[in-house]
């Protein structure tokens, strides 16, 4: 393994999703030339968006790629580095801190955790093969591309309530499929997801199989009280069934919520000192490419603060 722990960086970022860019960028600008340990792929989850609407600045839309591209290449002009490698371990009981990943170890005065959340994954065939052919993770992304089309919903806690209700100010029906026979969402939301004309509910049911060749066509779905199964032809499926956020390196040396989100407080700082984190990995609430990006660039001039009070 290549040891690089006699070069002590002033700050790594793990990850390169809007969070991880924005805050490599505003580190670079404050010219602390960030290393980005960029994980499996640069642009996270955004960069398996087809197109993105909502960013700010690009009226026609932009693809999840392209800005995932563009970026980059900000942070770059302005010394970010990249390092196409994925963290395996991270020693944070002392400074500076440790990093290894497959190949090399890191040292860091300062670390920026921007490792995202990832959607929960019924893991039934055809869900793979076509996600971004149909399938989704994110109403707000995806649901305009479903104008008075037929959708489904899977869930049936807050965020399918949510979503669902979303999606009906474009889809000509959505209909959510529930496992069990009452939701957990809030009343709230339930009262309005039952009173709104166009959504409709399918109970005790699982997705068994996800069809479609270049594009979803239909979903194979199970009653888990008869056990019998059926076709359900549908234009689009949004799957709602929780997020995981990607702290198992953190585990046990950042203070963590209930559901494993690294607690930062309104300056992106984690229970350690010299540790920011932004984007998904601490928001289960906003999950939007816009407020990552804003989370990460908060981060990098934070940690650019810790880093100049320790100078003086």
């Amino acid at each position: 393994m290549e040891n690089n722990e006699n070069k002590v960086e002033k700050v790594i970022i793990l990850g390169s999703g809007p969070a991880g860019l924005a805050a490599a960028l505003y580190a670079a600008r404050a010219e602390l030339s960030p290393l980005v340990l960029t994980g499996t792929e640069i642009g996270g989850q955004a960069a398996t968006t087809s197109v993105i609407e909502n960013y700010p600045g690009f009226p026609e839309g932009v693809g999840g790629s392209e800005l995932a591209d563009l970026l980059s290449k900000n942070a770059e002009k302005f010394g970010a580095r990249f390092e196409y490698d994925v963290a395996t371990s991270v020693d944070l009981s002392k400074r500076p801190f440790q990093l290894a990943t497959y190949g090399k170890q890191f040292s860091t005065q300062t670390l920026i955790i921007t490792t995202g959340a990832s959607p929960n994954k019924l893991n039934v065939p055809g869900e793979k093969e076509l996600t971004g052919r149909g399938v989704s993770y994110c109403a707000t992304c995806d649901g305009w591309f479903f104008k008075d089309k037929k959708v489904a919903v899977v869930g049936g806690g807050d965020s399918a309530l949510e979503e669902g209700l979303f999606l009906t100010r474009y889809a000509s029906s959505v209909t959510i499929i529930h496992r069990r026979d009452e939701l957990r969402a809030g009343a709230l939301l339930q009262k309005r997801a039952m009173n709104n004309p166009k959504i409709s509910f399918i109970w005790d049911t699982v997705v068994e199989e996800i069809n479609g060749t270049d594009a979803l066509t239909s979903l194979t779905l199970k009653n888990k009280k008869t056990g019998h199964s059926s076709n359900f032809p549908v234009d689009g499926l949004f799957i709602f069934i929780g997020h995981s956020p990607n702290t198992a390196l953190f585990k046990d040396a950042l203070k963590m919520d209930e559901k494993g989100y690294i607690e930062t407080d309104k300056l992106m700082q984690t229970s350690l000192a010299g540790v920011f984190a932004a984007g998904e990995v601490t928001d289960a609430v906003y999950r939007q490419v816009v407020t990552s990006a804003g989370m990460g660039a908060a981060a990098a001039i934070q940690a650019t603060r810790f880093i100049e009070s320790e100078e003086e």
